[in-house]
């Protein structure tokens, strides 16, 4: 293996090689900080241009434009509340607040260092585990997909605020996530007539809309609506928030390899799930959503370990473990190759060069995004009343280019102003993202699951890891109605003790 990397290394060094990796890795800044153009529409948009070139070629641009599109899109998602990628959602949460309290430069800096160790360490797994961690994958089916969806739902007992707040928007994400043709019996469902949405409803303009969109309402509303003019100093290396994540960063990126190995989960669930591990973890959970560091650690750490687990079962197995490696998957057989175990051991030259180019493209977010972001970051610098619309034509464009409708584009706007009415009530609007990414997986995992058993819902029970992922899930959400219960009987003994020595 060693050899192989050195091998792979010489190839990447290669100055063709080596254009190709930095070109790609620009390209994936610029289109995942730009919110609407995510990795999956920039892979797709450079397959056509990969026909021309060699294998080793190809292959190091569409995985590294895949790696980097995944990090660059806290960019916007910290300094606009507008993600630029799925992957950023989470990361919006407590970015934004840190950016409006002034310390956008630490967040930035804590995304930055998060996103380059989850790379890394999925890089590294990607190496030296492939065929040990794609045989664990190997053991999940249907019941245990739902049992991750059923956990990765439970992510709402953990966002703070109101809990049945939380689970209705997660209802409303469910019932989202059914509109258009049932994946299983090809029933058109909620459509209304409407032709357009027979496919259902782009994640894209849900995501764009409740986020972006809202906000850009929001600030119209204000009196002030200029942004301060501040110049964003980043700190990568601080010693005291480095103290402050360390645990995190490991644990998430760990959660995050996990997660992103298992074919057709994502990115997007994994910082999801590690957003919430991170808030269970926290000694204060009251802290996010209000601009927590571990609340920009967890997702990026996870997100970008999850984007080179996602690329294990491609290698190993022929599986794609999300939508980009699905692509990347017909670009393989485009080239005359079909990944799986004999493809490993007959095409090393390639896969340990895309291996070593990973790992490099990981590496190069420490050096590459502080002047990337300073330039970007100048557009801080412009009033809010010529920004904004800049953000709402940005996203129109982005919106209309995922799938060239027209229907997407009123959709964001829609939800743009559901947002913008729901957020007055304290609504959890990252509660409808949690049931629109995951309803589709627990949807048809749990009907396969139940067509497997003839009906009987017992499977999930019967199953060892199916059954305690669904024990964790319930036992987090009950743990969340009590702990508050308990935290008001603690204040309220410390009050009567505190008034009877006075």
């Amino acid at each position: 293996m060693l050899q192989d990397l050195v091998g792979g290394f010489l190839v990447v060094i290669q100055p063709v090689n080596l254009l190709i990796l930095m070109t790609a890795v620009f390209i994936g800044f610029i289109g995942g900080a730009l919110p609407g153009i995510s990795g999956v529409i920039l892979v797709v948009i450079l397959l056509p241009v990969t026909y021309g070139m060699d294998s080793t070629g190809a292959f190091m641009l569409l995985t590294a434009i895949y790696a980097s599109s995944v990090f660059s899109g806290l960019i916007t998602s910290i300094l606009y509340r507008a993600p630029g990628t799925p992957e950023a959602v989470m990361t919006a949460i407590d970015g934004y607040p840190m950016t409006q309290k002034g310390e956008a430069g630490k967040a930035l800096g804590i995304g930055i260092l998060s996103s380059a160790f989850g790379g890394v360490v999925g890089t590294i797994v990607l190496i030296f585990a492939t065929p040990i961690l794609a045989g664990v994958a190997l053991q999940f089916s249907s019941p245990e997909f739902f049992a991750l969806a059923v956990l990765g739902l439970s992510v709402v007992a953990s966002l703070g605020g109101n809990l049945l707040l939380g689970i209705m928007g997660v209802l409303l994400g469910l019932f989202v996530s059914t509109i258009g043709i049932d994946p299983l019996t090809g029933t058109i469902r909620y459509t209304f007539g409407n032709l357009h949405l027979m496919g259902g409803i782009n994640l894209i303009p849900v995501i764009i809309g409740l986020f972006a969109i809202s906000e850009v309402l929001k600030r119209c509303q204000e009196r002030q609506v200029h942004l301060p003019a501040k110049k964003i100093s980043i700190t990568i290396f601080d010693r005291g928030v480095m103290r402050e994540i360390r645990s995190t960063l490991a644990r998430s990126s760990i959660l995050g390899v996990l997660i992103g190995i298992l074919p057709g989960i994502g990115a997007s669930t994994a910082a999801m799930v590690s957003y919430g591990e991170a808030v269970r973890w926290s000694k204060d959970p009251s802290r996010f959503g209000k601009g927590a560091a571990e609340g920009v650690a967890a997702p990026e750490a996870a997100n970008n370990a999850a984007a080179m687990g996602a690329l294990v079962p491609l290698f190993a197995l022929g599986i794609p473990g999300s939508g980009v490696t699905a692509i990347i998957l017909g670009a393989f057989i485009i080239h005359g190759l079909q990944p799986g175990p004999l493809f490993m051991s007959g095409n090393t030259d390639l896969i340990y060069a895309v291996f070593v180019g990973l790992l490099i493209v990981n590496l190069m977010i420490l050096v590459i995004s502080k002047p990337f972001i300073a330039i970007l970051s100048k557009l801080l610098d412009i009033p809010y009343s010529a920004l904004g619309p800049i953000i709402v034509i940005c996203c129109i464009v982005g919106t209309y280019s995922v799938q060239n409708a027209i229907t997407d584009v009123w959709l964001m706007l829609g939800f743009g102003v559901v947002g913008f009415l729901l957020e007055k009530i304290n609504f959890p609007l990252v509660s409808v993202i949690l049931g629109v990414v995951l309803g589709p997986i627990a949807e048809s995992e749990l009907r396969r699951s139940l067509g497997m058993s003839h009906g009987d819902p017992s499977i999930f029970i019967e199953r060892p890891i199916s059954a305690t992922l669904l024990v964790i899930a319930v036992g987090l959400v009950a743990f969340s109605i009590i702990r508050p219960i308990i935290a008001r009987r603690r204040a309220h003994l410390e009050e009567n003790t505190n008034s009877g020595a006075a």
